[in-house]
């Protein structure tokens, strides 16, 4: 029987913007809607397209500092320039706009919905392209980010007695949302990401493993630069797969962002759609209830294409190799030649793939040390195994 599946998705993200200057643009969902569009995706039977709601206060305060929401809403109801570094509010990161507040909240509110919709109304997989907002913190906004709608969702899951799994495979570690959780038991988080020695947001080290009873509970794998496909399919085949799959969730949460891709302006990995699309299929192949969000991409080609890939993989369809005609030319009148959806295989120049092999496997090497014992040596003995 085929999986039911959400698309949440809402034509109000085209009403903001973060300022023609900076890296995010919000087009990146027009884009991503536009191509599952022409491939058929938006009208698959036993998948819905859904709104996009927006979270409420209640909800934002089931994490967020109550005088770091007030600031928000203030900010956002002003013309004029703003700031406020204390919340991390007004720098070139983190810039303030009107009607941020109501942005903030559309993004956040749709990954709730998703949330809903897997544990109250019957849905197997529910993927909020807006999601994705991993580095916003209790009181402070960081990294683009403003509410941190993966812990609110998460927040809403433990409220319902479930147990967690939150994995993130964007360049960026998942800083806020290991934070949220680093003394839980009932939430494991796994991010797979650029190492954080010369990249923001300067944390996901092997030797942050959490606290207290969530000791063993936070896994980072950090790749150095010029990490390519084989590289990421081994951190995820030795390490967040085995991991997922003895913690045995009851939801499993997952942050698709698409910055890890060769080509995107701000990072220096070099992963494709091959790896991309990889870890997606083993993923859905665990058949565990599936939250998604979006999160990072810069480049906004590789955004429409990681996406549309992963909402074909979560509704089993196979997309042809190559991109529909109109929506190559669309791309083409902003700058873009690429006529192809799915890559081959990407290996590394050989040096730099050595230095990053290397990297991985003392990566890999200390986690099986400190991490494995715990979670893997904890739930076989649970399951009789």
């Amino acid at each position: 029987m085929p999986d039911k599946t959400a698309l949440i998705y809402s034509h109000d993200f085209a009403r903001f913007s973060y300022g023609d200057d900076h890296p995010f643009k919000i087009q990146r969902f027009l884009l991503a809607y536009e191509l599952m569009r022409q491939y058929g995706l938006t009208a698959l039977p036993g998948a819905d397209l859904l709104d996009c709601p927006r979270a409420t206060e209640d909800d934002l305060l089931t994490f967020h500092d109550p005088d770091y929401l007030a600031r928000l809403r203030e900010f956002s109801a002003a013309d004029e320039p703003r700031a406020d570094f204390r919340y991390g509010l007004g720098d070139l990161d983190n810039p303030v706009f009107r009607g941020l507040y109501d942005w903030a909240c559309l993004g956040a509110g749709g990954t709730l919905e998703a949330a809903r919709l897997v544990t109250e109304e019957g849905y197997d997989i529910a993927f909020n392209l807006a999601g994705g907002w991993h580095h916003a913190h209790r009181a402070k906004a960081s990294g683009f980010s403003y509410l941190n709608d993966a812990v609110l969702a998460i927040n809403r899951l433990l409220d319902k007695g479930l147990r967690v799994a939150y994995l993130d495979i964007d360049a960026h570690h998942g800083d806020g949302v290991q934070e949220a959780f680093y003394d839980s038991d009932r939430v494991l988080t796994v991010s797979i990401h650029e190492s954080g020695i010369y990249f923001f947001p300067g944390t996901g080290f092997e030797s942050e493993v959490g606290s207290g009873r969530g000791r063993g509970y936070s896994v980072n794998v950090p790749l150095v630069a010029h990490a390519d496909d084989a590289l990421f399919m081994k951190a995820f085949d030795e390490v967040a797969y085995p991991l997922i799959a003895a913690f045995n969730p009851d939801v499993l949460v997952t942050q698709l962002g698409a910055d890890t891709f060769r080509t995107d302006p701000l990072t220096r990995l070099e992963i494709t759609t091959h790896s991309y699309t990889y870890v997606l299929r083993k993923l859905k192949a665990l058949k565990i209830p599936w939250v998604a969000v979006g999160g990072g991409g810069y480049n906004l080609v590789n955004v429409a294409r990681a996406w549309t890939i992963a909402w074909g993989v979560m509704n089993g369809v196979e997309l042809p190799p190559r991109l529909p005609h109109p929506f190559v030319e669309i791309i083409a009148r902003m700058g873009h030649q690429n006529r192809m959806l799915l890559d081959a295989m990407h290996w590394a120049e050989e040096d730099d793939r050595h230095r990053a092999l290397d990297a991985v496997e003392q990566s890999i090497a200390a986690i099986r040390e400190t991490i494995f014992p715990i979670i893997i040596g904890r739930y076989d003995a649970a399951s009789g195994e």
